[in-house]
């Protein structure tokens, strides 16, 4: 693998920035291996990732791999060993550093040879262990006194104006008792790192310097942050015993405050339903004498939580607008969804979407983005999809980059549905995957909006309901009322687009029956869809008028071009036509490709009952290409239904292996379909399983799906094919 895509496979699975000389390191000891680079990550903490610091940790094969090291490590003469012990702990493989430090130690250059010779590092420009494990097998076998006067030696060594941090995290590992320079030190460090993004790195930086500090009251303060530094990193698991390290100093009413506010974040994190809100709203109230942006925050997660408890949530939506009304407004951008969000749930929507869109267009900063788990379903609220767009790529990139992992699953989440309405179903479930995944680690609830909006689109009944059912099972049991109106929205779509009809009504007037930020807007429309189609003129028709309130007051070309829709369906049929064209028109000036298609289907559909048979088939097939290639698949049958019954000829055509699979991907790929598993699949190709779990995400990526229960089909057939006319 060359070096350049070496470094970005590096990049993939690291929490956060990475001094680029270690970068080098890594990728120069992996030899490019994309299964090392891979296990690498796993088990080394954000600062050792960082700064180069530590070993890897143990697994099976790790431990195994490196029992052989150390029994060859142990046979070698003691200089030789702390000549490998100490390149070990430098973090860089910088020589002259190396050589300083060797000198501090009383170890001689000579040390050098039997390593090199046992074939174990390799000294040139800079030094480099024979493989990552070599260097974690050192490591193991010291013992705590050689490593701290390891670390000892090489503070003395390293430059503190040039190289602070490394200085820093050495003399704190080679530190016995406690030590205020040291963890002032440590302190400073973290705030270089928060500086940088590095949020992990800063809490371990925190961690550490809470064990190196004597004084009580600045112990319980750098515990507080480490907290704080913890939760904006998504380690959440570590967040409760950290405030608690802050309870057990003198915390000033400020810092109770910030104590209350943390665990109540923590819990809403971990369960957004209904129990989440009074907590946050309780730890509100102390703040507005205290701190008025940070009540404004905590009063703003804790109308959140209202907002996710939704329709089960009895009155405490009211409660928190009207306790977070009595504070002043702030122009920060927290304040303003604050002041806007207040005024949706007090004075009502028209009222609320000239306060809301204020809000949005002041978030372009990354350090706004922490409020994407409110942003987004705002910018559905007011039909901003150029804003929701924005923010979920800003907010996708931005946590990547800086390993804010509280923020990354969310992001993933959101940036997925987003995919969705834009037509890119492989993409999304690659983030869907990823941001399940990160869940698992961070303990972070999954959202399930992105999940439910891609399998209602995709039209599979089986795998939809399934997940439609789970969402709602959980959030009953979690108290979370919004989840239930989507599984009602995801029900109505899947079933619009399946053609059934009576399914879909019912499903979309129970989820109607609350206002659930932004599932409101998208339900009303497959409302009157269904209802049109059922024959329920006077349901569609109400749905139709509630959703002109709200498109009216947004203005948009995503609201506009929604309403004409509606009317298009249940208005005049005198003034049908021009409605229909109006919506294609206005949500192709969008970034909802999806949309568009179905704004095609409805149009063709009309005009083929018109008995315009030409005009129904132009865009009739232009909808039915969109719906194949996307991977909507109920979509695209209810649009091929309608291409034969204008005369048109659709059939299925039967492929092999696609060509731009590689020769070692469509093996895997055959093997995969054949049912095997992913070690079994190793074990026939002498390759790990996380290889083969690398090659079948590309193979994912390259046929536009996104799991092994959808690889038969890419290898044996493909999309209905629109291949003429008759009459």
């Amino acid at each position: 693998m060359s070096g350049q895509r070496a470094r970005a496979l590096l990049d993939s699975v690291l929490p956060g920035p990475v001094d680029d000389r270690v970068r080098d390191r890594i990728v120069a000891e992996t030899r490019g291996n994309p299964l090392a680079l891979l296990e690498l990550p796993r088990g080394l903490t954000p600062a050792e990732l960082a700064f180069g610091f530590g070993a890897q940790s143990a697994t099976p094969l790790v431990d195994r791999m490196e029992a052989g090291f150390q029994r060859r490590i142990a046979a070698l003469p003691a200089p030789t060993r702390w000549f490998l012990l100490t390149a070990a702990v430098e973090p860089v493989g910088d020589v002259t550093l190396l050589w300083r430090a060797l000198d501090q130690l009383g170890v001689g250059r000579d040390a050098t040879a039997p390593a090199e010779a046992a074939g174990l590092i390799e000294i040139g420009a800079s030094v480099r262990f024979r493989h990552p494990l070599v260097r974690s097998a050192v490591g193991r076998s010291a013992e705590a006194t050689e490593l701290r006067a390891v670390h000892r030696v090489l503070a003395e060594v390293t430059d503190p104006g040039q190289h602070p941090d490394r200085r820093a995290w050495h003399r704190a590992h080679a530190a016995v008792d406690s030590d205020e320079e040291v963890a002032g030190e440590l302190e400073r460090s973290a705030g270089r790192a928060l500086a940088r993004g590095g949020r992990s790195a800063a809490a371990s930086f925190l961690e550490r310097a809470v064990e190196l500090t004597p004084d009580p009251r600045p112990r319980a303060g750098r515990a507080l942050a480490a907290a704080r530094a913890r939760l904006d990193a998504g380690d959440l698991h570590q967040v409760p015993d950290l405030l608690a390290a802050a309870e057990l100093g003198p915390l000033d009413p400020l810092q109770r405050a910030d104590v209350e506010c943390l665990r109540a974040q923590v819990a809403f994190v971990h369960n957004p339903g209904r129990a989440a809100g009074p907590p946050l709203l309780a730890a509100a109230r102390p703040l507005e004498e205290l701190d008025l942006p940070t009540a404004r925050t905590t009063y703003l997660t804790a109308l959140g939580a209202a907002v996710h408890a939704g329709r089960l949530g009895g009155n405490d939506l009211r409660r928190a607008a009207e306790g977070a009304r009595r504070v002043p407004a702030g122009e920060e951008v927290a304040g303003q969804f604050l002041t806007g969000l207040t005024a949706w749930i007090l004075d009502g929507y028209a009222a609320a979407v000239p306060q809301l869109r204020r809000a949005l267009d002041a978030m372009t900063a990354d350090e706004d983005l922490h409020l994407l788990w409110l942003a987004a379903p705002v910018a559905h609220e007011v039909w901003d999809d150029a804003t929701w767009c924005r923010l979920t790529e800003q907010a996708v990139d931005f946590a990547r980059t800086t390993g804010a992992m509280s923020l990354l699953p969310t992001a993933l989440t959101f940036r997925a549905g987003a995919l969705v309405y834009a037509g890119r179903f492989a993409d999304t479930s690659d983030l869907l995957d990823e941001s399940d995944a990160l869940g698992q680690a961070t303990g972070q609830a999954p959202h399930p909006s992105g999940a439910l909006t891609l399998a209602a689109h995709r039209g599979r009944e089986l795998p939809a309901m399934e997940l439609i059912d789970a969402t709602i099972k959980d959030a009953d049991a979690r108290g979370e009322g919004r989840p239930l109106g989507m599984a009602g929205y995801a029900t109505a779509v899947l079933s619009n687009g399946t053609g059934r009809y009576p399914v879909a009504l019912e499903a979309a007037r129970k989820a109607v029956e609350y206002e659930d930020l932004a599932v409101y807007n998208w339900t009303l429309g497959e409302l009157v869809e269904a209802a049109v189609r059922v024959g329920e003129t006077g349901a569609a028709d109400e749905a139709r008028a509630r959703l002109a309130e709200r498109t009216g007051a947004a203005g948009t070309d995503w609201a506009l071009g929604a309403q004409a829709l509606a009317d298009a369906l249940a208005g005049s049929s005198a003034k049908a036509e021009d409605r229909y064209r109006e919506a294609v028109e206005r949500l192709a000036a969008s970034q909802l490709g999806l949309q568009v298609a179905r704004a095609r289907l409805l149009y063709g559909e009309w005009l083929r009952r018109e008995n315009r048979r030409g005009d129904a088939r132009t865009q009739l097939r232009t909808a039915h290409e969109a719906f194949a290639t996307i991977g909507a698949e109920g979509f695209a049958e209810r649009a091929s239904r309608e291409l034969v019954a204008t005369g048109e000829t659709v059939r299925r055509r039967t492929l092999g292996m696609p060509d731009e699979l590689t020769p070692q991907e469509a093996q895997i790929a055959r093997l995969a379909v054949a049912g095997r598993t992913n070690p079994e699949i190793g074990a026939a190709l002498f390759l790990s399983p996380r290889t083969v779990e690398w090659h079948l995400r590309k193979v994912f990526t390259k046929l536009g799906i996104g799991s092994r229960r959808e690889l038969a089909g890419p290898c044996a057939t493909a999309d209905p094919v629109v291949t003429g006319a008759r009459g």
